[in-house]
């Protein structure tokens, strides 16, 4: 086929005025090529700045989604906390704690914080199990039996047993009446 030097003469004179052209012209006006090339490079810079703000900027942003926790929660409102919030607050606060917890101590945690079990527990410290009907009857029983072994040995009868927690029936009762009445007079839980 032909090689480059085979061209004819009016294939080379059509070339070659095109690229004698733009060679004269880059030649003869130094000075426009200059602020050509200073142009293009201040927008080179400029925008290699915004391709550098936007990749710090997204970078900071997937930073700070990795370090914060996922939000679940509405943002806080001001006043008092509601209901909702305590329960979601215990709820979150239990998982993080007994995710701690060895597995025994967790399964533990998790039968006694079972709500079935706190509604009954507190039910039931709060009216069968005052710590002060507790504090007397244990009182009561202790002088009550005391005194009950002293004469039963003087007088040489034998104890059945069911002397102790008489007594500390009797002191549970005196105890859970002193709440009542306190309460009563007081206002005061």
């Amino acid at each position: 086929m032909s090689s480059p030097e085979q061209f004819s003469e009016s294939e080379r004179s059509i070339e070659t005025p095109k690229v004698s052209a733009e060679q004269l012209e880059r030649l003869s006006s130094p000075e426009k090529t200059a602020e050509r090339d200073v142009e293009s490079g201040e927008k080179k810079e400029a925008q290699a700045r915004v391709e550098a703000l936007e990749a710090a900027v997204s970078v900071e942003k997937s930073s700070a989604e990795k370090d914060k926790k996922p939000a679940t929660a509405a943002p806080r409102r001001r006043g008092a906390i509601s209901k909702k919030e305590k329960e979601a607050s215990f709820k979150r606060h239990m998982k993080d704690v007994q995710a701690q917890l060895p597995a025994t101590q967790r399964a533990f945690s998790k039968l006694i914080h079972n709500p079935v079990v706190e509604k009954t527990s507190e039910f039931i410290g709060g009216t069968v199990a005052r710590p002060n009907a507790i504090l007397a009857g244990s009182v009561v029983a202790f002088f009550a039996v005391l005194g009950v072994y002293v004469l039963a040995k003087n007088l040489g009868y034998v104890l059945s047993g069911f002397e102790t927690i008489a007594a500390f029936i009797i002191g549970w009762i005196i105890g859970i009446l002193y709440d009542y009445f306190r309460t009563m007079i007081t206002g005061k839980k």
